[in-house]
């Protein structure tokens, strides 16, 4: 019998307060430091935000008050599937107007293997 095990593990979250969401990218916490299986996206402020994944490129909006999940990595192993690649930053900025209440957050997960 094997000990093999992939754990989830969690980086800590990421935030960014509405008064700091501006016209053009602003950084969203610090960069991952790990590759990231999953990463859950949440709008709590009151207009809807563009998300970059590199600060130049507009990679899609996020609407007041929604969120987004995505799961790169579903039913893969550890060491083989998609990730997001550690080191990345992720960025918003301001689409429909300023914002004036809430933050945009930003929870990822990667997978650790022990045996």
């Amino acid at each position: 019998m094997s000990n093999f095990s992939t754990r989830m593990r969690v980086e800590a979250a990421r935030s960014l307060a509405f008064g700091s969401i501006a016209a053009g990218y602003t950084a969203v916490g610090t960069p991952f430091t790990h590759p990231i299986s999953i990463v859950y996206f949440f709008n709590s402020t009151n207009e809807s935000v563009g998300i970059s994944f590199d600060g130049s490129v507009d990679h899609g909006p996020l609407a007041a008050g929604s969120f987004l999940l995505l799961d790169v990595t579903t039913n893969k192993a550890n060491q083989i599937g998609l990730f997001i690649e550690n080191g990345t930053q992720i960025y918003t900025k301001q689409l429909s107007g300023a914002p004036t209440s809430g933050s945009v957050y930003v929870s990822s997960f990667y997978a650790q293997s022990s045996q």
